[in-house]
C-alpha cells in the first residue's frame, strides 16, 4: 500500500476578514451568522489581493511544499495528480503544468487531474493509492487539491464570496511495505468508500464552458457563466450522508469508529461537521477545523485540514485518520489511513 511523506498548504496573500471583504468585493452580508454558523472568519483569494495567481500556481506552491516536508529529491516523484474542478484549463490538465514546472521536462513521469467537485483530493488519494501499490513503477506520487473559485464568481457575487476561497493543499506518498501483518500504528492506506448522485448536477456548479454550454456573448451579456446556483442545497444533506458514510467505511477497513484517532469533513460548515460529530459520540477535538482561516477551499480543504492538524500536534504517527468530503453532483468520497 501508500504511506503519507510529507504535506503542504498554500493560501495566497494576506487573510481577508468580512469586514474587509465586503469592501473589497463591494458586497453586504450578516458577517455574525457567517461567523457563528459557518465558521468562517477569513479567507484568502488571490484577486482581490490584485496577486496574479490561479489554479496550477497555488498547486505548485502546495506541491514544493508537501514535497520539501518529506524531504525527497523532486526529480523521484513519479506521479502527479490535481483534484480540483477549478482547473488552470479546460485541456491541458492542470497536473502537466505542475510536473513541467517542478520537474523541468520530459520524463518517465505520469499526470492527470481528476475532477468530482469538492470530492477531488480525497477520490485522487484512493486511486493513487491503488495504483502506486500496483504498479512496480511507480514508488512516489503528489497528490494536489486546489481550488479556485473565486476566479469564477461574478461581480456582487453575495453566495460566492461570502463562503469560497483559493488555496491549496498537497501530500507526497510513497509505497510501503505495509501488509497483513503489519503493526497497528504502521503509516499505510486502510481503503477508501466512494459515493454518487448524479441525478442532483443541477445544483450549484461552473455550467458554462463546456460542450454543453460553451461561453457565447449573449451568455456573458446574460451573466449565465462562471459560478451558478441553481437550486439550494439541502441544509441537512451532509448530516444525514456523513455518519453513514463513515461507518460504511470503517466497517470496510476493519476499524471501529471509537478506534478512529481524528476525522476531517469536508471544510464548509462548522456547525454540520459538529453535528455529525455528536451523532458518531466523537467528541470534538478529535476533528480539526481550518475554515475559520481559510474560508471553504473546496477539493484543498481536507489536504489543508490535514496539514494544519499535523503541523499542530494533531495528528501524529500511528493515528487513525478517516476523510470524508462532498461535493455538489452530488459525489462524496472518504478514505481512511494510519498517518
Amino acid at each position: 500500500m501508500i504511506r503519507i511523506l510529507g504535506t503542504g498548504l498554500y493560501a495566497p496573500g494576506e487573510a481577508i476578514d468580512n469586514r474587509e471583504l465586503q469592501e473589497l468585493a463591494g458586497i453586504e452580508f450578516d458577517a455574525a451568522r457567517i461567523e457563528s454558523k459557518l465558521g468562517i472568519h477569513r479567507r484568502h483569494i488571490a484577486h482581490l489581493r490584485g496577486i496574479d495567481e490561479t489554479t496550477a500556481d497555488f498547486a505548485e506552491r502546495a506541491a514544493r511544499r508537501a514535497i520539501d516536508d518529506a524531504g525527497v529529491d523532486p526529480m523521484e516523484i513519479d506521479l502527479f495528480v490535481v483534484g480540483t474542478d477549478t482547473p488552470e484549463y479546460i485541456s491541458p490538465a492542470t497536473s502537466m503544468l505542475v510536473q513541467g514546472r517542478i520537474q523541468g521536462g520530459q520524463r518517465y513521469t505520469g499526470t492527470w487531474d481528476l475532477g468530482a467537485s469538492c470530492s477531488s483530493f480525497v477520490a485522487a488519494l484512493d486511486a493513487v493509492a491503488r495504483l502506486v501499490a500496483t504498479d512496480p513503477a511507480i514508488n512516489r506520487a503528489c497528490v494536489i487539491g486546489v481550488y479556485n473559485m473565486p476566479a469564477y464568481f461574478r461581480p456582487g457575487d453575495v453566495f460566492g464570496y461570502s463562503i469560497f476561497a483559493d488555496g491549496a493543499g498537497a501530500v507526497v506518498v510513497e509505497k510501503s511495505a505495509a501488509g497483513a501483518a503489519a503493526s497497528d500504528d504502521e503509516s499505510r492506506y486502510l481503503g477508501g468508500q466512494l459515493l454518487a448522485d448524479g441525478t442532483q448536477w443541477d445544483y450549484v456548479g461552473v455550467y458554462a464552458g463546456g460542450t454543453r454550454t460553451p461561453v457565447t456573448t449573449e451568455r456573458l451579456e446574460a451573466g449565465e457563466y462562471g459560478l451558478q446556483l441553481l437550486q439550494r442545497l439541502p441544509g441537512d444533506r451532509n448530516v444525514k450522508l456523513w455518519p453513514d458514510v463513515v461507518r460504511r467505511l470503517t466497517e470496510k477497513t476493519g476499524i471501529a469508529v471509537d478506534d478512529v484517532d481524528h476525522f476531517l469533513f469536508t471544510q464548509i460548515n462548522r456547525s454540520v461537521i459538529q453535528e455529525v460529530l455528536g451523532i458518531l459520540g466523537v467528541p470534538e477535538e478529535r476533528s480539526t477545523f481550518v475554515m475559520d482561516r481559510y474560508g471553504y477551499t473546496g477539493s484543498a480543504c481536507i489536504p489543508m485540514a490535514l496539514n494544519t492538524a499535523v503541523s499542530e500536534g494533531r495528528i501524529r504517527r500511528g493515528d487513525r485518520v478517516v476523510m470524508v468530503a462532498s461535493g455538489a453532483g452530488l459525489a462524496v468520497a472518504s478514505a481512511a489511513l494510519v498517518y
